[in-house]
């Protein structure tokens, strides 16, 4: 009755006055200018460079959504969309990196922490002394830290296309591959490789490393071993720490470990190209990812909707907080964003292409941008990429994020393209 009372109060007042009712309804907020960032969907998708692609951009409350093609080649697969699933392979980093600081945040673990704190097998490491030619080694003159294993200076290493030398010689040896890629190469690399968390950390603890800890930017599987230092100062499994801490909280509910068969029709194929031919490297419906990995994988194994992602971002612009849920004081997401890069660190790895003209550090898990870029992203940006072609990033300043979905092993300037025409949107 109340409501029936308030409503003809205001009716009468607009036929009374109508000008009146006109001023007090508040104006609908423009739609967010997307012509730019549409071209460039519409072109991948009909230049035949990937299937079907999403493009979920955010700022403050306001979400878009740009899909365009599908998620696989044949002509009845479902249309891409924001809750279509993508193997985001290396952007679980940064969620195992703010996964860390939420130990962080809670004094169970700190930064220069040595790992050995966790792990007593890391405490005598030794460091190749010429990693070209064989495994020779000397005592490193410093131990691992926690920070090192955040921002890829630990001086380990990683199995990837391109990587070679004998200590990678080793890594494939004993199994120490965190990653899934196809059923096929599953069968090959599955007998060798460690069944749990722990003993993949024990068993990487026996082989030197690259590098000096602390000295040189290089990428690696140090936020795999952060997962087992994870479930250590956590006291849980590692997943179940992402799930409870994280994807609980945020309501993630498109965010998976493994994939679960009654998901499998929003499931993206993976796809390589080879010589301009685009071949289906992993279908949905016979994927590796339908299978528990040999462990989680936190540099490495989650699939998920762009919609989800968006959310993890979203928080972080929200400085901790979203819908509710406080993961982060606002000091310690913008600890995790910052560059956490020990001094003196070699970067030149990390700076090789100099992200369209800004230098990087690196922060939890993901690199941070260190000065603004004329027309682009401000100081602070922080975010990764996956090797199927996905991006995710957050600009803390504008309180913009963005996430690319694609499922594709090729060369794509896919960042470069979509970083443009976000700003080209935002600049109209």
């Amino acid at each position: 009755m109340r409501g029936l009372i308030g409503f003809g109060l205001a009716g009468a007042m607009a036929l009374v006055h109508p000008a009146l009712a006109q001023q007090s309804a508040p104006a609908a907020p423009a739609a967010p200018n997307v012509a730019a960032q549409t071209a460039v969907a519409k072109r991948y998708v009909a230049e035949g460079k990937v299937p079907g692609i999403v493009i979920y951009t955010g700022h403050d409350s306001t979400d878009t959504v740009i899909a365009e093609g599908r998620i696989g080649q044949a002509p009845d697969s479902p249309a891409a969309d924001a809750d279509s699933l993508w193997r985001v392979y290396s952007m679980t980093k940064p969620i195992t990196g703010i996964a860390a600081m939420i130990l962080v945040e809670q004094g169970k673990l700190r930064l220069d922490d040595p790992v050995s704190k966790y792990i007593p097998a890391f405490k005598d490491m030794k460091v190749l002394v010429d990693p070209a030619k064989g495994l020779e080694s000397r005592p490193a003159k410093a131990a691992i830290t926690v920070r090192h294993l955040l921002t890829h200076t630990a001086g380990l290493g990683y199995v990837l296309p391109g990587q070679s030398g004998p200590l990678i010689d080793e890594y494939n040896r004993l199994g120490i591959n965190p990653a899934q890629v196809n059923r096929a190469l599953e069968a090959r690399t599955r007998p060798t490789r460690p069944a749990s968390l722990e003993e993949f950390a024990n068993r990487l603890a026996t082989l030197p490393l690259l590098s000096e800890p602390g000295a040189k930017w290089s990428y690696s599987i140090g936020l795999d071993l952060l997962g087992r230092v994870i479930e250590v100062a956590g006291g849980m499994p590692f997943d179940q720490f992402v799930n409870t801490h994280i994807f609980g909280p945020l309501k993630m509910q498109s965010s998976y470990w493994t994939v679960p068969a009654s998901e499998v029709g929003r499931f993206a194929d993976n796809f390589a190209d080879l010589g301009g031919t685009l071949v289906a490297m992993d279908p949905a419906r016979t994927s590796v990812y339908l299978e528990k990995p040999s462990f989680p994988y936190g540099g490495a194994s989650l699939v998920m909707s762009a919609r989800d992602y968006d959310r993890f971002l979203h928080m972080l612009a929200n400085q901790g907080t979203l819908d509710g849920a406080r993961i982060l004081k606002p000091e310690t997401v913008k600890l995790a964003m910052s560059n956490l890069l020990p001094a003196g660190a070699d970067t030149s790895q990390l700076n090789s292409d100099r992200a369209g003209g800004t230098t990087l550090g690196f922060g939890a898990g993901g690199s941070v941008y260190l000065s603004d870029v004329a027309n682009g992203p401000s100081k602070g940006t922080y975010g990764w990429g996956g090797a199927a072609g996905t991006i995710g990033w957050v600009d803390p300043v504008r309180k913009l994020r963005v996430t690319v979905m694609v499922n594709l092993f090729g060369d794509l300037k896919l960042r470069e393209d979509t970083t443009k025409a976000v700003f080209e949107d935002i600049g109209r």
